[in-house]
């Protein structure tokens, strides 16, 4: 094992959060200010939380990245809106998906014209993440899914990879997008050490229509947490670490979807950089 490429992996991570009540007191009380914040915006809730809580958060020091989904744009107006309030508060990295929102809440259906659109604004952030899919995506082929990374990377600064817990898809994944020319760096996307009961917790919580949403959608991901022996994303790390830590991977650094366990998913990254000898 290569110890030296999964330290600087772990000490390039991202912690994704859910805008919930108590959220900016978690990380003010466990989250260092050198790791970056990502703030995830729901269908059910709307932007509004979502940024609220980036703006808290980066009045305290941190480096948050809000998620903009596309379907929860309105119009060009919300749009300019938006990147003028993110702006104001200092936020210079935006994570735009094309969300879940259905129908979507204005004129744009997906994350590619509101990506060509901020180009035409003179490109406000300097930095801007897309989705990449390494296990099919529940409505498109996979070739779609990489052509749109293709067609994004004019306009997108780096990749956020889906959930994924099949070491060898992800591995053949990041070799085939590397073929087919998409070099965008790639931040891969981890659960961290979620507990089953507690995810199902967190699920209920987002709302009715959310969270029947996320445990159809996300059903495969509670068989994986209650396997015997429970889900641990150290397996899957080094189990993926010789794709993940090739120079041609461009494997920028993790992407630690927390479900809002933000203590436990410190607790464990400081603890596998000490068994790693930091």
């Amino acid at each position: 094992m290569h110890t030296a490429g999964l330290r600087a992996l772990l000490h390039s991570v991202r912690y994704e959060v859910l805008p919930a009540k108590a959220t900016e007191d978690k990380v003010l009380a466990h989250v260092p200010r050198d790791v970056v914040v990502t703030v995830t915006a729901s269908p059910v809730k709307g932007l509004e939380p979502t940024l609220d809580l980036a703006a808290r958060l980066a009045s305290h020091g941190y480096r948050v990245v809000p998620h903009v989904p596309a379907r929860l744009l309105r119009d060009d107006l919300h749009l300019k809106d938006v990147t003028g309030r993110l702006r104001e508060a200092g936020v210079d990295d935006i994570f735009l998906p094309a969300g879940d929102a259905d129908p979507p809440a204005g004129v744009y259906d997906g994350a590619l014209p509101v990506l060509r659109r901020l180009s035409e604004l003179g490109g406000p952030f300097a930095h801007v993440g897309v989705t990449g899919y390494p296990e099919s995506h529940p409505l498109l082929h996979d070739d779609v899914t990489v052509q749109a990374m293709w067609d994004k990377r004019e306009h997108a600064t780096y990749l956020v990879s889906n959930l994924c817990f099949d070491p060898r898809v992800l591995g053949e994944w990041i070799t085939r997008i590397r073929r087919r020319g998409v070099a965008l760096p790639l931040y891969v996307g981890v659960a961290g050490p979620v507990q089953r009961a507690k995810l199902l917790a967190m699920a209920t919580k987002i709302g009715v229509g959310e969270s029947t949403r996320f445990l159809t959608k996300h059903a495969s991901w509670f068989a994986r947490f209650a396997a015997p022996g429970g889900y641990a994303p150290e397996r899957l790390l080094i189990r993926t670490e010789r794709a993940l830590t090739a120079p041609s991977a461009r494997v920028a650094g993790l992407h630690l979807f927390t479900f809002n366990q933000i203590a436990e998913t410190e607790r464990w990254r400081r603890a596998l950089l000490d068994r790693l000898g930091r």
